[in-house]
């Protein structure tokens, strides 16, 4: 998982950056919706809705805006029905790329898609080429001036979770999809902040990337989550810290 922390510590720097301009909040809205479509209302009892919620606050959006986004996938307010697409791709280097997007018309998508791909060295795959090659977790990205590695280590281990890593600068964790709310919920109660929280895609191997075919592959990530209609790229690369700094700083 070499470069994992660092290029999710940039995604949530992108993120944050993106809130201020308001460009986060559309595809947000989208999962809130689908959400309370697919499970109802009440965040309680639909833990993807709890999860879409606490993003939406991550990134200070006003409470009305979820509010409607909720409504709307109740059927309480008129609104636009999304679906939810998940696409298999192999990208620069051969590494496996699924992509999860929310839209109103797939074929629309899947041809802006593929066009991004075709200029960025991608292809698309059949279903279930690359899927089997990844796992769904909790995982939590937190900086390591936030605590004592015994101590975050502690208290995640104890409170249900599978794995803890740590490198220079972060610590990272992973959950079970059951327990990832439950291990939030007691760092919260120390007081521990994450950079980074979500159910995501954990790739079971890596591959590892060097020089230009790192950086085109980072190139693509990018361009992918910037399509309005992608919530999530997930990707199992193994690409050195210094190259996603480095990629990360001329795109910013």
């Amino acid at each position: 998982m070499s470069g994992h922390s660092k290029w999710k510590t940039n995604k949530a720097k992108k993120a944050a950056a993106d809130a201020k301009k308001g460009a986060i909040y559309t595809k947000i809205i989208k999962e809130i919706t689908v959400a309370a479509r697919e499970g109802g209302g009440n965040p309680d009892t639909n833990p993807r809705l709890r999860t879409a919620i606490a993003r939406a606050k991550e990134v200070n959006m006003p409470q009305d805006n979820i509010r409607m986004a909720i409504k709307r996938g109740t059927g309480e307010l008129p609104g636009v029905v999304y679906e939810t697409v998940i696409y298999e791709a192999y990208g620069p280097g051969g590494v496996a790329l699924l992509i999860e997007a929310l839209t109103d018309n797939k074929n629309r998508t899947t041809a802006e898609l593929r066009n991004i791909m075709s200029k960025k060295g991608a292809n698309m795959a059949g279903a279930g080429s690359v899927s089997w090659m990844f796992t769904k977790k909790g995982y939590i990205l937190i900086d390591k001036n936030q605590a004592r590695e015994d101590e975050v280590m502690s208290i995640a281990l104890e409170s249900g979770a599978e794995d803890f890593k740590s490198d220079e600068k972060n610590y990272e964790i992973f959950t079970s999809v059951q327990d990832f709310e439950k291990v939030k919920q007691a760092l919260q109660e120390k007081n521990i902040k994450w950079v980074d929280a979500e159910i995501t895609m954990v790739p079971t191997s890596t591959i590892k990337l060097l020089g230009e075919e790192a950086k085109q592959l980072l190139s693509l990530i990018d361009a992918l989550e910037n399509h309005d209609d992608v919530q999530q790229v997930y990707a199992n690369f193994d690409i050195p810290d210094e190259i996603i700094e480095q990629v990360a700083a001329t795109s910013s």
